[in-house]
């Protein structure tokens, strides 16, 4: 099966957005800090966006506080045309747990990994639908680890779900994830070297022993 170009898709998009004039809300799903910056300063010139900071995945719970701090300093810190606001979402590890039970050793990039973006991509559809937002995202396809083909998958299956639209991404086209890591060196971000989940951690550790 072909791959579709989505930043092709998302260029579609903003081109009909800047034919109309208007200023669409975007509830906007963010990992981290580093991966947000460049799709913050990329898609705050055509929408009025919500980061919505959504990660039951992240552990430990000092981890997942850490990295929302860094989103919001980088939310403060960083010239937008439009304004960013952030809405922290609850933290529950369990929910987490209990949404990939009996995937624990699958690979990292794999099923495991399709659940975690659908059970934070579901909150997101549901809070984007209740709250009147014109589109819902998630700045995951910025990483080249990410599947962008599958978040996008799952992204319109919410869509028709939930009766939000969703926007089409590929963000680390154009070289977007080398802007990300500009951008975090710029800002001084925390740029962690996993995931999120205890697994992902296991599985960089175990990347690591495998090399010494």
């Amino acid at each position: 099966m072909n791959k579709i170009n989505y930043q092709k898709e998302t260029d579609r998009i903003i081109g009909k957005i800047n034919e109309q004039g208007t200023l669409p809300k975007l509830l906007l799903h963010s990992c981290c800090a580093p991966c947000s910056s460049y799709t913050l300063e990329y898609l705050s010139n055509y929408f009025g966006i919500t980061v919505f900071y959504f990660n039951p995945n992240i552990s430990p719970k000092s981890e997942f506080d850490k990295r929302f701090d860094e989103q919001k300093r980088l939310i403060e810190s960083m010239p937008v045309k439009n304004e960013v606001k952030l809405v922290r979402g609850d933290y529950d590890y369990s929910e987490f747990l209990s949404a990939v039970k009996g995937l624990e050793t699958c690979r990292e990039g794999g099923e495991r990994c399709f659940i975690c973006y659908r059970l934070r991509l579901e909150k997101t559809a549901q809070l984007a639908k209740e709250n009147g937002f014109d589109y819902f995202c998630t700045t995951l396809s910025i990483s080249p680890l990410k599947n962008s083909q599958k978040i996008n998958e799952i992204g319109f299956d919410l869509a028709e779900k939930y009766g939000v639209t969703w926007l089409p991404s590929d963000f680390k086209k154009r070289e977007g994830y080398k802007r990300s890591i500009e951008l975090s060196r710029e800002y001084d971000l925390y740029r962690q070297n996993f995931c999120g989940c205890v697994f992902s951690k296991s599985d960089i550790s175990q990347t690591v022993d495998n090399d010494n």
